[in-house]
């Protein structure tokens, strides 16, 4: 396998982290509160960035989102690449893609998802009804993808939507809650997908959705992770106690140094899942764990950049705040290190995993 990015990945990148570093300053983070930043989106959709993904693949957008997460950067790009693009361009019929991925591309058309499935949502003839309590982004969506009981996938419009009200979380994703009564929905593709290929069986579509979420996920930690890091070096390499920068205390190197390592496992891990994505390779086992790296090394690594600093770790306004604000929040969104063992436990112990 190489994880070495092609020149166009590398260009994508690129590009992003100059409009990032532009745009996603901590005084423009505080002007926008707990909102999304609609010039940010505008200008990364105005560069390509969010179309780029189509060809790019998935290794692609976990290299966007993690310049993105070093800012932590307040735009749907990790809800737009895989519950829109990615979902559409893999499992939409001609007829969907033909017509929902010109505005997914200059992001005029927003999809966000209702991921994981929480069994809540019951079709009935493409009527939807249920409660989903919180769905990133899903205030700034147009549409969003829902998977039923049976984990078949719908695209319904928000205006549709019974009700979508607001919910604050830990950090500021703009989520909704979502209620669907009889809300009609569109079924994405015609049973499988053009992306299936060998993924047959029921909710394989669901399978690969849900697997490529929680490595553009994961990369969006390892992002998050690095840039807390990164704050933490820069801090403790000024601060001095005791006339000594606060850096040359082996115990703040060794803390900085777990940290790092469990920074390039969340990284190394969700390449390797991108990777297989991309090369049509099973990911579900490879999406799993490196889910599980960024949910427990993710926890560490931004505990720790709050720390380093100190007391200043404890200022709310602090850019490090964000981070931990950040971290904490992929932990919910990808689940507790425990559940998503049980689940690759029981691929291993079915043989589910090539």
């Amino acid at each position: 396998m190489d994880f070495t990015p092609t020149e166009e990945q590398e260009a994508a990148r690129e590009l992003a982290a100059r409009i990032f570093a532009d745009l996603a300053t901590h005084e423009r983070l505080r002007a926008v509160g707990t909102g999304t930043d609609a010039e940010l989106w505008k200008a990364l959709c105005a560069a390509g960035l969010p179309g780029s993904v189509e060809e790019t693949g998935l290794l692609g957008l976990v290299l966007l989102l993690e310049e993105q997460g070093r800012v932590t950067a307040q735009v749907p790009f990790a809800a737009a690449g895989v519950y829109g693009i990615l979902a559409v361009a893999r499992h939409g019929t001609d007829e969907q893609r033909a017509r929902l991925m010109p505005g997914l591309r200059d992001g005029t058309t927003l999809v966000t998802g209702a991921f994981p499935a929480s069994g809540t949502v019951v079709s009935r003839e493409g009527r939807l009804s249920g409660t989903v309590d919180w769905v990133p982004w899903l205030r700034d969506a147009t549409h969003v993808l829902v998977p039923d009981e049976d984990r078949t996938l719908w695209l319904v419009r928000t205006e549709d939507a019974a009700r979508v009200d607001p919910v604050e979380l830990t950090a500021p994703w703009s989520a909704g809650r979502l209620v669907l009564d009889g809300t009609t929905g569109e079924r994405l593709g015609a049973g499988e997908g053009p992306g299936d290929g060998e993924r047959s069986g029921e909710g394989a579509a669901y399978a690969d959705v849900l697997a490529a979420a929680r490595i553009a996920f994961a990369g969006l930690q390892a992002g998050v992770c690095a840039g807390s890091l990164a704050r933490a070096v820069e801090y403790t390499s000024v601060r001095e106690q005791f006339g000594r920068p606060l850096s040359t205390h082996q115990a703040v190197q060794l803390r900085a140094a777990d940290a790092h390592m469990d920074t390039e496992a969340i990284r190394v891990t969700a390449y390797e899942a991108a990777w297989r994505f991309d090369e049509a390779l099973d990911a579900t086992g490879a999406g799993l764990t490196a889910a599980w790296w960024a949910s427990e090394a993710g926890k560490r690594v931004v505990h720790a950049g709050q720390h380093l600093h100190g007391g200043m770790g404890a200022d709310l306004d602090h850019p490090v705040h964000r981070h931990f604000l950040w971290g904490r929040q992929l932990d919910a969104y990808l689940g507790c290190g425990t559940e998503l063992l049980a689940e690759l436990g029981d691929l291993l112990a079915e043989g589910e995993l090539s």
